[in-house]
């Protein structure tokens, strides 16, 4: 089963869900803002991303600029900070297993399939 992490108010979250809506795959919608993540998923999720915690920072984000840009921040302080403020999660993460992708643009999602 796939899981995707969906803020709905973002465009390209809205398509990624579309395509699974369309798709002959069976999936589970995440609003990660209402129901935030916990450390250790964050830190299972970016594992399975093969990233580094602050290449799933929105660093354009209000909070990101005031708060955090310019720091010296820890990778555990990274993911911290996502988990108080989840919107600075990037978006659609879809996990298919132990694969995951950030579904931007959306043809990434074929990466996991």
């Amino acid at each position: 089963m796939i899981t995707i992490y969906h803020n709905p108010r973002c465009g390209k979250s809205r398509e990624c869900l579309a395509f699974l809506e369309t798709s002959n795959h069976t999936f589970e919608v995440v609003k990660y803002l209402e129901n935030p993540l916990n450390f250790r998923e964050l830190s299972e999720i970016i594992s399975k991303l093969k990233i580094t915690p602050i290449e799933l920072i929105r660093t354009r984000e209000s909070i990101w600029i005031e708060n955090f840009k310019g720091k010296n921040l820890s990778d555990k302080e990274i993911i911290q900070t996502m988990v108080d403020y989840p919107i600075l999660m990037e978006r659609p993460i879809a996990v298919y297993g132990e694969k995951a992708v950030i579904a931007r643009p959306l043809s990434r999602i074929e990466e996991i399939l």
